[in-house]
């Protein structure tokens, strides 16, 4: 009797919880699904009028401008952390004196909100108060750096305010994955007379796959849902030059009242999401059978 109770306590302490996110995750992330079939506009409807919201969809140029920011910030906002991350996650591998003085300031923006981030750059880089202004002030008259009033350079802005705060992250994952290699391996590499580059080349990056993969997911995810950062920074324009998926849906949902139109984007964002975690959970789960 007693060793029946304590299995089922835990189960009980974890119900309210798992009937709540059953409620209000899974519960309406279907009833999303629902309205995007449906001719709902400023209030939800039970019209059924099957893919007509998608077709629309996808012939909005709005959309495909959306759709193609998405591909140029999720590009390079994935590839900069990354790269930079595992820069300088080898540099703190190295042991310097100042780790433990570098490690925390580059992990500091990681704990500000997406809201405060955008706020901060958004003064950083406006041309009256920012930059541009305080070289101007300084003697250097020629000098210009207005990419958040510039359409064709506003996207620019926001992967440079989303790196700066993710990629302390990533070289945290990184820098974890670095000491968890054996030093045993490392030794006998260095045994047999290669160099550090080839060394980290060679051998470390291609077992810190796993890593690799845990990071593009998580920036993927980031990139695909990023909203408030948008919103801080450039509002989405000027115009629509820095509109994405997540920008849009909620300006057809809530602005311009077309909520079927709206839900249909959010599912399609889902679907997005969904194509890279459930790829990387399977791999994770054959990886550990395979253990």
């Amino acid at each position: 009797m007693k060793e029946r109770l304590q299995d089922y306590v835990p189960k009980l302490v974890l119900s309210p919880s798992f009937f709540l996110i059953l409620l209000f995750v899974y519960g309406f992330i279907a009833y999303t699904g629902y309205l995007s079939f449906t001719d709902s506009r400023i209030l939800p409807s039970y019209n059924w009028v099957g893919f007509e919201n998608y077709e629309r969809l996808w012939k909005l140029p709005h959309w495909w401008r959306a759709i193609t920011n998405l591909a140029i910030f999720g590009t390079l906002y994935i590839v900069i952390c990354t790269v930079l991350g595992l820069l300088v996650a080898i540099l703190l591998d190295q042991k310097i004196r100042a780790e433990g003085f570098l490690r925390p300031i580059y992990l500091y923006p990681m704990a500000l909100s997406f809201i405060v981030t955008g706020t901060a750059w958004k003064w950083f880089l406006d041309p009256g108060i920012g930059i541009e202004h305080t070289m101007h002030q300084w003697g250097w008259e020629s000098f210009a750096f207005d990419w958040i009033k510039d359409r064709r350079m506003a996207i620019y802005t926001v992967v440079i305010a989303a790196v700066w705060q993710s990629s302390g992250f990533v070289m945290a994952m990184f820098l974890a994955g670095l000491r968890g290699v054996d030093p045993d391996i490392i030794k006998a590499a260095q045994i047999d007379g290669a160099s550090t580059f080839t060394t980290y080349r060679r051998i470390i990056i291609p077992l810190m796959r796993p890593v690799f993969l845990s990071a593009f997911v998580v920036l993927a995810h980031l990139a695909i849902k990023a909203y408030d950062l948008v919103i801080a920074l450039t509002g989405g324009g000027p115009g629509q030059a820095t509109e994405l998926p997540a920008t849009f849906m909620y300006s057809y949902t809530f602005t311009r009242n077309l909520m079927g139109i709206g839900a249909s984007s959010a599912i399609i964002m889902m679907i997005m999401i969904f194509s890279i975690i459930i790829p990387y959970l399977y791999s994770e789960l054959r990886a550990g059978a395979r253990r």
